[in-house]
């Protein structure tokens, strides 16, 4: 396997957790969405909880996201 060939795979794969993350926010959300709907009185205490979650799915998916790119274009 030449190194072109072993660049585009790696990037590839690396390009998969951007993928995951997007499950990742669907799961926070429906999670929340869950749990407020069934208890609505605590849905406002557990909203920071929610977006701590999104930020965290998000950031996984960014630096993934990051990853494939230098992959492809620097290394």
């Amino acid at each position: 396997m030449d190194a072109n060939a072993a660049k585009l795979l790696g990037a590839g794969l690396a390009a998969i957790g951007v993928g995951m993350a997007a499950l990742g926010v669907g799961n926070v959300f429906g999670s929340f969405l869950e749990s407020a709907l069934r208890n609505p009185a605590a849905a406002d205490s557990q909203q920071g909880r929610l977006f701590i979650g999104f930020a965290a799915s998000e950031l996984l998916g960014l630096l993934a996201f990051v990853v494939a790119m230098i992959l492809l274009f620097v290394a």
